[in-house]
């Protein structure tokens, strides 16, 4: 891959982490869409070290509510099914 095509794969990533990770506040659905955020941002992260993102804040903006998205479903995902579990269980 050539550097002009590396830099803007990079940004490509960098926008689809931004919109999975708004995407990843959405209740009930959000955790997947806040992991694939994440896996994009660490895509893009990888070729930061060679090139300049200039979208960048994109990427930031879109770890952090990816981040939220998860740990907060994530939370509600584990509590809703300790809850069933502690239910069957006695």
């Amino acid at each position: 891959m050539n550097k002009a095509a590396a830099k803007i794969q990079m940004m490509k990533w960098s926008i689809r982490c931004f919109v999975d990770g708004l995407l990843g506040l959405i209740p009930i659905i959000g955790l997947g869409f806040a992991l694939a955020a994440l896996w994009f941002s660490g895509r893009a992260r990888k070729h930061e070290k060679q090139f300049w993102n200039p979208a960048k804040p994109y990427r930031v903006c879109g770890v952090i509510c990816a981040a939220i998205g998860a740990i907060l479903w994530g939370g509600i995902l584990v509590f809703i099914i300790g809850n069933l579990v502690i239910d069957a269980w006695f």
